[in-house]
């Protein structure tokens, strides 16, 4: 069976989210031109990136613990976003 917490701690990389949520706020705010839609692929493809790099390598389990990072962090924007009722 799945465990949701056994996922979070293998595959989150909380510096990955944390630079990617602030990344994607900026390309938000400061890049009108970039539609919003766009913007969880960027953060997928930075968490790749990132993960990457701070491992040294490529493998499968990085990847995806990169990908899932980057989208993590346009979740957790847009749940700020519904929390301050914006």
């Amino acid at each position: 069976m799945l465990d949701l917490n056994s996922l979070l701690n293998n595959y989150i990389v909380i510096l990955v989210v944390g630079i990617c949520l602030c990344v994607g706020y900026v390309i938000k705010v400061s890049f009108t031109r970039v539609n919003n839609k766009y913007i969880p692929c960027v953060m997928a493809i930075l968490g790749c990136a990132l993960n990457i790099w701070i491992n040294g390598g490529v493998s499968p389990e990085i990847i995806l613990g990169g990908m899932l990072s980057g989208l993590a962090s346009t979740g957790l924007h847009q749940a700020f976003t519904n929390l301050i009722g914006k």
